[in-house]
């Protein structure tokens, strides 16, 4: 593993904002750290860049514990943003790449490529505050991957983005990631996890309520529920077998939202269906990270009620 977080706790005063929390995260991958607001996401990756320090627990990197000098192979993008509103664009980005240790030759290098890359090299001569709020957060990304960080960490990264942009960025994300590079995504773009993420972590009340692989994490909330596609409704569907969820018209195709009432097979499901219609689709209906992401919330704060 790349970063190991173990049985790491952390309270201000009488509000624990992590609660004996688990983390690992494996090299060469991007990986997605959800949860609403005030589940203490941010508290986590601010204990990842040792901006504060854990109650309890131990943060690894490369298995050894880490140190200020391991931040230094760590990209940190917060959600607040904090650029030199007066300075040049081009002199915050070569200043950002010398705090991290690259020497201002090839700083500049690396900035034109990144410049060219974020279609934005017409920009470097103007100032931060004449900039509109996307073309910031292009500036605040090159500023986070100048010095070609080992683990990149992105809170909310889409912020500020038209769809075009993200699509950018996310292309970015992704051919960094073929590379060999790292990320903790956090984000509340449930699309994007789909997207991006291979594995993720959700935190709810300073607690993590759900970790692992996201296609695997997605095939354990399945609850049976298909989506079938015919020419017209069936006359007869057996109660007994069948619960219909919902139905509607497509493109003059009757596509019934099902559920399995008993455990049979799909071969005998589709005998049951067929009566005297013709099934033009079939497939499993598989949730969406949105939809787990509710779910599980929602289940959790429900039991605190308890």
């Amino acid at each position: 593993m790349l970063l190991d977080v173990l049985n790491v706790s952390k309270s201000f005063a009488d509000h624990k904002a992590l609660d004996n929390v688990n983390l690992h995260v494996p090299e060469g991958v991007i990986y997605g750290l959800l949860g609403p607001n005030g589940a203490g996401k941010t508290t986590l990756i601010r204990l990842i860049n040792r901006i504060t320090a854990p109650d309890a627990g131990s943060i690894m990197l490369n298995g050894k514990e880490i140190s200020q000098k391991d931040v230094e192979q760590i990209g940190y993008l917060p959600e607040e943003r904090g650029l030199y509103k007066k300075m040049k664009v081009k002199e915050q980005i070569v200043y950002f790449a010398q705090l991290k240790g690259v020497r201002s030759k090839d700083a500049k290098v690396r900035m034109n490529d990144w410049c060219n890359r974020f279609e934005i090299p017409h920009l470097l001569d103007k100032k931060v505050d004449e900039l509109s709020k996307g073309m910031q957060q292009k500036i605040q990304i090159i500023c986070t991957l100048i010095h070609e960080p080992q683990l990149l960490i992105f809170d909310e990264p889409f912020s500020g983005f038209d769809p075009v942009n993200a699509i950018l960025l996310k292309r970015e994300i992704l051919r960094l990631k073929e590379q060999g590079s790292t990320f903790i995504l956090s984000t509340h773009n449930m699309n994007s996890v789909e997207e991006l993420c291979s594995h993720l972590t959700l935190i709810n009340k300073s607690q993590v309520v759900l970790e692992g692989e996201v296609d695997a994490i997605r095939h354990a909330h399945k609850a049976d529920i298909l989506s079938v596609t015919l020419d017209h409704r069936p006359k007869d569907i057996d109660p007994l077998l069948i619960e219909i969820i919902s139905e509607k018209i497509v493109v003059g195709k009757t596509v019934l939202k099902i559920k399995k009432r008993k455990p049979i097979s799909n071969r005998e499901l589709i005998t049951a269906l067929a009566g005297d219609s013709e099934i033009y689709g079939f497939q499993e209906d598989i949730p969406s990270m949105e939809e787990i992401f509710v779910q599980t919330v929602s289940n959790k704060q429900e039991g605190s009620h308890e």
